[in-house]
């Protein structure tokens, strides 16, 4: 039979039952439990930690393994390049050389050539007894007459004729209009000698058309 009073229950006829332990005992026991707890958790965090620090080194010592690889590859490759290392100088000699005959090529004129033309164009008794050539480089243009009737050009050729009887210089300047690159002519001056010959001296202009693009045109 049970009867409530006053918000407690009363058990009347029930089993009794007392707690005979002293108090130290219970805290004794709850903390016997909660150690075991807490070594429970602190073991589950070290091997959290331990796990942890397996997985970390592991991807350290996989990457420790693959840089060794490629510093192996490395290696590897600059040793092979440097047996071709002499190849490479050939290859960049002769791209040098070749950009050094380019690089002259642009301003080159063929002066044998061109003097057999000029022979060819004067009368077969005058003779060439000094000739002067004057032309731009590479790296720097020919210089440019300041007389406002001469044209552009990229050398001159100054000629000292010899001719045994008067010269006809009218006529020689319309046969020099013939040469390549040919750009203007102009007699210098008219001279007679102890002898009897005449010396003219001549000036003749040429242009870029004169040039033998031998690089260029292969």
């Amino acid at each position: 039979m049970r009867r409530t009073t006053d918000g407690h229950e009363l058990v009347l006829g029930g089993e009794p039952r007392a707690d005979l332990l002293p108090p130290e005992l219970k805290a004794a026991r709850q903390g016997r439990v909660l150690r075991r707890i807490m070594s429970i958790v602190a073991a589950g965090i070290v091997l959290v930690v331990i796990a942890a620090v397996a997985t970390v080194s592991l991807q350290a010592g996989r990457a420790q393994n693959r840089l060794a690889a490629a510093e192996a590859r490395t290696t590897e490759l600059l040793q092979e390049s440097a047996k071709y290392s002499e190849v490479r100088n050939v290859q960049n000699q002769i791209e040098m050389t070749t950009a050094a005959r380019q690089l002259a090529a642009e301003t080159e004129v063929d002066w044998r050539a061109y003097m057999v033309a000029v022979r060819a164009s004067l009368p077969s008794d005058v003779t060439i007894e000094a000739i002067a050539v004057g032309s731009g480089t590479p790296w720097a243009e020919y210089e440019q007459s300041s007389v406002p009737l001469y044209n552009p050009r990229v050398a001159s050729l100054t000629l000292s004729l010899t001719s045994p009887t008067l010269p006809a210089v009218p006529m020689w300047l319309t046969n020099l209009r013939t040469l390549p690159g040919y750009a203007d002519a102009h007699p210098g001056s008219v001279t007679r000698t102890q002898t009897g010959q005449y010396v003219v001296e001549m000036v003749i202009n040429i242009n870029e058309n004169a040039r033998s693009n031998r690089i260029g045109g292969q």
